[in-house]
């Protein structure tokens, strides 16, 4: 009779689960900021030093197959919070600046507004990059958290010549806009600090994400935590044999470390689903500053796999067994998982994001169809770049990007400028996850079908495609620009507070 109990238990653990009896799950997404392929010591890298991620991609379901839907930050963030390409949201082409006129349209759902309704705590802390905008409409607090701490854009997105990026004075390497305000940190709606002090920045976030996980806990509330991070502490400087780098990576590492022992100590570490991705592949002009894509083309700023193609792990003990999976799947697939797992409703719009929990909770087969790959500045004359069906991927159009820069594949330099393929390149990408070995050449006509196969989920996804008006070329106004000191003179450089 034991026996037989045991196995109706373990049964149990693999059926898919739709709902969690009164108790409701914990949310954590965490999401790192230019993260290569080839980044995580889980992924190949022989001297990142990533425990915590490590272990929870060795007690988890890690993914060899997983992308977000765009090569660069704004466009990503917003794919991953609505489950809708950034083509529909409008957020194209590039990214938000400091004083850009628009943002994530409030009339987009976020994660966040689809699990407030069942009572759901919700937090962001970190890199918001989708638009701050007049009377500060585009903030997290605008778009479903109850609380924020974090930076608004980019680090670079503001003058750093002379900040300091990675402890304990290493300056900020690369190019960084000047003749704006300097990068402010916020607490909700205010400005707490500007210039925000990278080096501390983590120590922060760290104390308020384990505090809102606490929090929450001691309220019995069901939590969402989302996590963009930056990379950046005191905590492991000069620890790393990756150089600053590999040290900031090391120090977010460990605040998912404090964050597991946030969870075990407040008694939800095994109700809570943990969610790690990247938004884009790695700025490579940053030179070993930077980030590896491994064995993948190039990163960031391009359609080829170094650029959207991301480390990608999925952790819940005692629900997802340890794994790994080969199935295509899209940042696009976290909302409507998430909402699945809540028993939430979903947003009356057009979702491009499917179901996740196959491969989640029974390593099954993917309901995603095709990876499909949009530029940096996407339109409806062009297209789609790239789609990727089962493993073989076809390139319409290839163009390097200044973000990749440095390396010796010229293909990746933004002197590689647009070029047609007619017809597509064609690569395997099981056996050549580097698309060194164009496959759509006269000497292979056996892979015309693959070409057909193809070319018509690309015509049917671009036939119900519809661009939202964009969001990014509403322009920039000075004004707009993050200021602790609004009434001050001159601007920009009087808008500063400790």
């Amino acid at each position: 009779m034991d026996y037989f109990m045991v196995v109706i238990s373990v049964l149990a653990t693999l059926i898919l689960p739709t709902s969690w009896g009164s108790q409701l799950p914990n949310f954590i997404l965490l999401f790192a900021d230019d993260l290569g392929f080839g980044d995580l010591g889980s992924y190949g890298h022989p001297s990142s030093e990533t425990p915590n991620l490590d272990k929870l991609a060795a007690e988890g379901l890690r993914f060899t197959d997983f992308y977000s839907t765009s090569p660069v930050c704004s466009p990503s963030r917003a794919a991953l919070l609505t489950g809708r390409y950034q083509t529909r949201s409008g957020v194209y082409p590039g990214v938000f600046y400091p004083g850009s006129r628009g943002g994530l349209p409030l009339n987009e759902t976020t994660i966040a507004e689809v699990l407030k309704p069942l009572g759901y705590a919700t937090a962001m802390v970190g890199k918001w990059h989708l638009g701050v905008g007049k009377d500060r409409m585009y903030l997290p607090t605008r778009q479903g958290f109850d609380h924020y701490l974090g930076v608004p854009y980019s680090h670079d997105q503001g003058p750093c010549h002379n900040l300091t990026c990675f402890p304990p004075n290493i300056k900020c390497f690369g190019y960084c806009d000047v003749g704006v305000v300097t990068v402010p940190l916020m607490a909700n709606e205010t400005i707490k600090q500007q210039p925000v002090s990278f080096p501390d920045l983590e120590e922060k976030y760290r104390d308020f994400a384990t505090q809102f996980i606490s929090s929450s806990a001691r309220r019995t509330q069901p939590f969402f935590l989302y996590y963009p991070s930056h990379y950046a502490g005191l905590g492991a400087v000069g620890r790393s044999l990756r150089g600053p780098f590999g040290d900031a990576l090391m120090e977010f590492d460990s605040t998912v470390g404090a964050l597991i022992q946030a969870l075990q100590d407040s008694g939800v570490h095994n109700n809570t689903f943990i969610f790690f991705t990247a938004d884009n592949g790695p700025e490579l002009m940053r030179r070993a500053r930077g980030g590896n894509s491994g064995l993948l083309k190039c990163g960031k700023g391009t359609t080829y796999d170094g650029g959207m193609r991301e480390p990608t792990i999925a952790y819940w003990p005692g629900r997802i067994r340890p794994g790994v999976t080969h199935e295509l799947s899209s940042t696009l697939d976290v909302l409507p998982t998430i909402a699945a797992m809540a028993g939430a409703t979903l947003p009356r719009v057009p979702l491009d994001g499917v179901d996740m929990r196959d491969i989640l909770f029974s390593h099954g087969p993917s309901k995603r169809k095709a990876i499909f790959y949009y530029p940096t500045d996407p339109s409806e004359k062009y297209g789609l770049f790239a789609v990727r069906v089962g493993k073989y991927k076809a390139h319409y159009y290839t163009r390097g990007a200044a973000h990749s820069d440095t390396t010796p594949d010229q293909d990746c330099h933004m002197i590689s400028f647009l070029k047609a393929h007619d017809p597509p390149l064609l690569f395997d990408l099981e056996a050549d996850p580097a698309e060194n070995y164009n496959l759509a050449t006269p000497d292979h006509p056996e892979y015309r079908p693959v070409l057909e196969l193809i070319e018509a989920q690309k015509v049917q996804f671009e036939r119900g495609m519809v661009f939202g008006q964009s969001q990014v070329a509403k322009g920039s106004d000075p004004t707009l620009q993050p200021c602790c000191n609004p009434d001050c003179t001159p601007k920009p450089t009087c808008c500063t507070c400790s």
